[in-house]
């Protein structure tokens, strides 16, 4: 029998890629599909790319017939909404997945200052951050998962190895980073109408002002055993998926060169079945586009000083979708890859 599932914040571009990638999951079915503004609508009219998949109607989110229907629930909401309908569904005894950024940070004092003040503080510690190559063990039998931001994955995926290892310093980090529009959501506004994104690269919310800043120092400080404090510069490429994030870094003292920085990626990455360390190449999101696989990379500029450790993913699965359903299988005690082991889409 198969575990029953909801989707909350269906008609996004979240959702509708968590329900392409849980249609062809075996040992889940998809019951109830919930968002505001969509609701009355079934969703192949919504998302017609999913007609002949799933013809459910959308519901307004009523946490006592949710909790009803399905086992697992992914709250796919905007932050603040989120944690709400979590906390509703957490009593009722669902099993949530959060995609938003209502539970990646631990402490409420550091939430509030990126995000205002948290409606639910008492559930922080309860939260398991959703990051597999991280936290597998914390995962299994979570019962509230905070799936982890797009830049973050991408960032921490690519440095965490190498400060585990005391191969490169905690200070001067800086992250440089580019993400296709798909990443801004499905609401349209002037920032993101293709007129203003085609043909043109801009950076945004920079010098600390972007929210996803503390929670990339959080995960790195945790893994470093020392503050981290960086740098994030993020960029608006004009593509619909992908991002690529280019970290750079001070080599520690001793550090004898480029294959001891690879083989440090390469140990801790060894079996993990979606992240590959390239020897040869450098991470392309094209090679990544649709799936759930991370590329990594390591360079020592020698000349300079600096270490560059590079990564690209899909920002709507490995940055979003596909990791918060790895993160559920965990919590399931299912293997990791159910539903997740489709290739990438090229050209």
């Amino acid at each position: 029998m198969k575990t029953p599932v909801a989707v909350v914040g269906a008609s996004g571009y979240t959702g509708a890629e968590l329900l392409r990638l849980l249609a062809d999951h075996p040992r889940v079915e998809v019951v109830a599909l919930c968002a505001e503004r969509a609701a009355g609508q079934r969703i192949d009219r919504v998302f017609p790319h999913l007609g002949g998949r799933l013809d459910l109607d959308i519901d307004p989110l009523d946490p006592d017939r949710l909790a009803e229907r399905a086992e697992v629930v992914f709250c796919a909401l905007p932050h603040g909404q989120s944690a709400r309908a979590a906390a509703a569904l957490l009593e009722r005894g669902r099993l949530v997945v959060d995609l938003s950024a209502d539970f990646r940070l631990r402490d409420p004092a550091v939430f509030g200052a990126w995000y205002g003040e948290h409606p639910h503080p008492e559930l922080l510690d309860r939260a398991v951050y959703g990051l597999p190559e991280l936290h597998r063990h914390a995962l299994a039998g979570a019962r509230l998962i905070a799936s982890p931001g797009c830049y973050p994955t991408a960032a921490i995926l690519a440095l965490a190895p190498l400060l585990a290892r005391g191969l490169v310093s905690a200070r001067g980090l800086i992250v440089d980073a580019k993400s296709g529009v798909s990443g801004a959501g499905r609401s349209p506004s002037a920032a993101t109408h293709f007129p203003e994104v085609g043909e043109g690269v801009r950076a945004y919310k920079v010098a600390g002002t972007h929210r996803h800043t503390p929670e990339i120092e959080q995960e790195l400080s945790r893994v470093a055993g020392a503050p981290v404090e960086l740098t994030f510069t993020p960029h608006l490429v004009p593509m619909s998926r992908g991002i690529f994030s280019c970290a750079y870094a001070a080599p520690t003292e001793g550090v004898r060169g480029e294959e001891e920085l690879r083989a440090a990626l390469a140990e801790a990455y060894a079996g993990e079945p979606f992240v590959v360390v390239l020897e040869d190449g450098l991470p392309d999101t094209s090679h990544v586009r649709g799936s759930n696989r991370a590329q990594v990379a390591v360079r020592h500029d020698a000349r300079a000083g600096r270490v560059l450790a590079m990564s690209a993913i899909d920002n709507l699965v490995k940055g979003a979708s596909g990791q918060a359903i790895q993160a559920m299988n965990l919590a399931m005690g299912w293997p990791e890859t159910e539903g997740l082991l489709g290739a990438a889409i090229f050209p």
